[in-house]
């Protein structure tokens, strides 16, 4: 309102739902009311909760202290590989992230850690401040989404979260500088073991 525009597209990093949650659900009352506007929570390719995962009940602690909940899950007992953005390497997504993704109000793409951090290099030349690992999913996202909409001449309004400040991080930036940080797909078969866990419901 401040700026007098309207996002077409909110793009925010997604481990748990939190970050994701807190910039996109205000606009769900606009949604409902008619407004068009695309929701996209971001996630690591070697944590893809939303992407490969499915809707199921599970535990949201590795151990399965907790009740039950209806998530999208990778299974509770999930090892996510050392990734640089520990915050989107929680194995379920927030209940209510989880439900609107499954009827289909919230989209969810899965970015490879070195195009993150690619991006991540490219927001602190342009704009001068260096993103937290986990905010340059987000911002991956946006630059392919305008790279795409400038190829097709499209003029959209792209919004996203800038979530944190990368300067406790710094030494990630290091390791992608120093050639020694690399993509990684979480194996399907992988996935299908940890979900051969999940616990029996009804």
């Amino acid at each position: 309102e401040l700026v007098g525009d309207y996002p077409d597209m909110i793009f925010a990093p997604c481990g748990g739902g939190s970050n994701f949650g807190g910039i996109a659900f205000p606009f769900f009352a606009d949604k409902a009311a008619g407004k068009t506007v695309q929701l996209v929570a971001v996630e690591p390719t070697s944590c893809p909760t939303l992407t490969k995962g499915v809707y199921a009940y599970d535990f949201g602690d590795a151990i399965g202290l907790t009740p039950l909940l209806k998530m999208y899950t990778l299974g509770h007992d999930f090892m996510p590989p050392g990734i640089h953005a520990g915050g989107l390497r929680y194995h379920g997504d927030s209940a209510l992230v989880s439900q609107l993704h499954n009827e289909g109000l919230v989209d969810a793409w899965a970015v490879p850690q070195l195009e993150t951090f690619e991006a991540g290099v490219l927001f602190a030349k342009t704009q001068g401040i260096v993103p937290a690992p986990e905010s340059c999913h987000a911002i991956a996202a946006v630059i392919r989404e305008a790279k795409r909409c400038t190829e097709s001449g499209e003029a959209k309004t792209l919004l996203f979260n800038l979530s944190g400040h990368g300067h406790f991080d710094m030494s990630s930036y290091d390791r992608y500088f120093a050639g020694e940080l690399e993509d990684f797909d979480y194996p399907e078969a992988a996935i299908k073991e940890s979900l051969a866990h999940l616990p029996k419901v009804g």
